[in-house]
């Protein structure tokens, strides 16, 4: 994928591991043991992300398929107990684009953000709205289980786990 953007990254793949290499204490954000800053800003910064999608014309975008992934918010879930999907695709400005499913209510939308290149973090949310933010690394979404983080307007964080779904057999 390094290949794919303009441009690639400065620096080697970052794993985002939620919950042990990135974790929250109290209000603050530490990245392998140094705080990074509050969850709030944390937060924010996710927003920005998601939100810095650049000008293009749509008829000269070239998308490379990230997949589609169950979203759980519990480790002890499968994807077949998920109701809950995202299909993602990035392109090689590194806009992130795709659809978010609930199966449970049929409720579905498009989602938009990017890759900040620096910290290699990938964020988007829902089109034309702040939040719900989900953000990952851009690394992760090449695994076929990954952490993520879902940032809401109220302050909350929860994380979650994608669970990549395999390609229909037809």
């Amino acid at each position: 994928m390094t290949g794919w953007i303009i441009g690639g990254f400065d620096s080697q793949p970052i794993y985002y591991d939620y919950g042990n290499t990135l974790y929250y204490d109290e209000q603050t954000v530490y990245y392998n043991n140094e705080p990074v800053c509050s969850a709030a800003e944390y937060a924010e910064q996710a927003q920005q992300i998601a939100a810095n999608v650049p000008e293009v014309k749509p008829e000269d975008v070239e998308w490379l398929p990230l997949g589609v992934f169950a979203l759980s918010s519990s480790a002890d879930d499968s994807s077949e107990d998920s109701t809950l999907f995202v299909q993602l695709a990035i392109s090689k400005e590194g806009i992130i684009a795709g659809t978010f499913q609930n199966t449970a209510t049929d409720e579905s939308f498009e989602v938009e953000g990017t890759v900040d290149r620096e910290t290699q973090r990938a964020a988007w949310g829902p089109v034309d709205k702040d939040w719900p933010i989900m953000e990952t690394g851009i690394y992760n979404l090449s695994e076929n289980e990954a952490d993520a983080l879902m940032h809401f307007g109220n302050g909350e964080t929860q994380q979650w786990t994608m669970i990549r779904m395999d390609e229909p057999k037809k």
